[in-house]
């Protein structure tokens, strides 16, 4: 079997129905042939959610400040509403999908992370936020993936005493794909890759480029959120990364079969 690919999408691909069908219905067709897992987001509709509770969201460097009636949102949000709606739509488009959270046997352990250092300088604790820890081969996942079905994983993390944890979905792509060995991970959201000054995809982003957009404050916060998850992925074997425009079905078929009429609208991370 070839080595899988991992999506990451974000969760606004997936807040009304005709672009989760025209999401869905790519994913389908991609999974027919090509071994695939995906992890999804939904932070604006955790967001929707945190405000119609009253509870007031709050963000350090694109990272969710997360307490227990925060995650409690998270929990429903993700492993209830988004992930099972989107497996439904899959499976409709003729896939074999099957909704998972990362607190499903051995997906995406987590620790509780530790205080976390702001752009800003500042100490900050985030709360119950888990990272990734690399146990070894994620089985569940790798049998899914090898019987033919395509595992949906909602960014619910469980550590080693069986607390929650809410997990940022760029990181636990990175993770997971590097746990999976996997050919490719893709994170796609709803801008063309990363942009420069001049608001152009940038076809291929090194490590000192990064830096030096990051520092003229061309990259914002949740941009290099996914870029600390990218280097993650390159640091643990992934050699093909990209951030990825998922507005495009089209090319976004041809980001996960790897094929170059995507470039237009993704920035690979080397």
């Amino acid at each position: 079997m070839p080595r899988p690919v991992v999506l990451k999408l974000g969760g606004e691909l997936l807040e009304d129905a005709p672009r989760t069908r025209a999401v869905s219905a790519e994913i389908a067709r991609a999974a027919a042939t090509l071994p695939m897992a995906i992890v999804h987001g939904g932070g604006r509709e955790i967001d929707a959610a945190l405000a119609k509770a009253g509870i007031p969201k709050r963000q350090v460097d694109g990272l969710r400040v997360t307490d227990q009636p925060t995650l409690d949102i998270v929990v429903s949000v993700l492993a209830g509403t988004i992930n099972t709606r989107f497996v439904a739509a899959i499976n409709a488009a003729g896939g074999r999908s099957v909704g998972l959270t990362g607190a499903d046997s051995g997906v995406a352990p987590v620790e509780p992370m530790p205080p976390f250092r702001s752009l800003a300088g500042h100490t900050v604790s985030l709360g119950l936020v888990g990272q990734p820890v690399d146990d070894g081969a994620p089985h569940l996942v790798s049998h899914l993936v090898a019987g033919g079905y395509l595992p949906v994983v909602a960014t619910i993390g469980a550590g080693a005493d069986g607390t929650l944890y809410n997990v940022n979905a760029d990181t636990m792509a990175a993770a997971l794909a590097v746990r999976l060995k996997a050919a490719r991970l893709l994170i796609a959201g709803t801008t063309p890759g990363v942009l420069d000054g001049g608001g152009q995809t940038i076809p291929a982003l090194g490590l000192q480029a990064e830096r030096e957009l990051a520092a003229a404050g061309t990259i914002n916060r949740g941009m290099l959120a996914k870029l600390r998850a990218c280097r993650a992925a390159l640091a643990g074997g992934v050699s093909d990364v990209a951030i990825v425009d998922g507005r495009d079905a089209a090319r976004l078929r041809a980001a996960l079969a790897g094929h170059g009429d995507a470039a237009a609208s993704m920035t690979k991370v080397v």
